[in-house]
């Protein structure tokens, strides 16, 4: 993936090296669950594709039931729509049983050697640490297929308190933010009853990243491997 180094003004008046992808990203995004991309990745799917960076997009979820397929494709579109231009979109949104994907990890595999064919030059999918045990066989099948990929690895604040330090930030402008808000809460009717789906636990941990990244909202990515050229 092609990329500019440059710096960025941080939140605190200094200068921090930056890497900004270049335009015609091929972004393969990989969801355990309806609404993991949206939460651990939303903010930075709308700014650069609002920055026409984006050129195409595989969006897959692996677990839904059809209640929360039908959310997870709608919610697919309406992040998908920030494009100015036409993207070539593919979204796939499996109907594998939550908590269970490990049970069917060999029909999952097959899958995964399929999604080669779209030739990615950017994947997000989730933290090899994550203690949800879909969450981690999702990041472990990305690894175990892409071995020559940029991986950036999300993370998705829940119960369990598994959130490491992550080392890799993409600066969030307020309203991006704000817009990743109001479509978590649009797209996902489902989840409006649970204690910890709501607008204060989505702009905390961007928050807190920005104030690790000398900004003021940031998502947060664990990079594994990068080379520099």
């Amino acid at each position: 993936m092609a990329q500019a180094a440059g710096t960025t003004r941080g939140w605190g008046g200094g200068a921090m090296l930056a890497l900004v992808p270049a335009a015609g990203l091929r972004l393969l995004c990989l969801g355990a669950h309806a609404d993991d991309i949206e939460i651990g990745a939303g903010g930075t799917l709308l700014r650069w594709l609002r920055e026409g960076r984006v050129a195409a997009v595989h969006w897959v979820v692996w677990a839904a039931t059809e209640e929360r397929a039908r959310e997870a494709a709608a919610s697919a579109a309406l992040f998908l729509a920030a494009a100015p231009g036409p993207v070539e979109a593919t979204v796939t949104v499996h109907r594998f049983a939550d908590g269970s994907l490990a049970a069917e990890r060999a029909v999952i595999r097959q899958h995964y050697e399929q999604l080669k064919q779209f030739e990615p030059n950017l994947i997000l999918t989730h933290y090899q640490h994550d203690l949800h045990q879909d969450h981690r066989l999702v990041s472990e099948l990305t690894w175990n297929t892409f071995r020559n990929h940029l991986i950036l690895e999300y993370e998705i604040p829940k119960y369990d308190g598994d959130l490491g330090n992550p080392a890799a930030f993409v600066d969030l402008p307020a309203e991006v933010l704000a817009e990743k808000l109001r479509l978590l809460q649009t797209a996902f009717p489902t989840q409006a009853g649970k204690h910890w789906y709501d607008d204060e636990t989505f702009r905390a941990l961007p928050r807190l990243r920005g104030i690790q990244s000398a900004t003021r909202y940031a998502e947060a990515f664990h990079l594994r491997k990068v080379l520099l050229g």
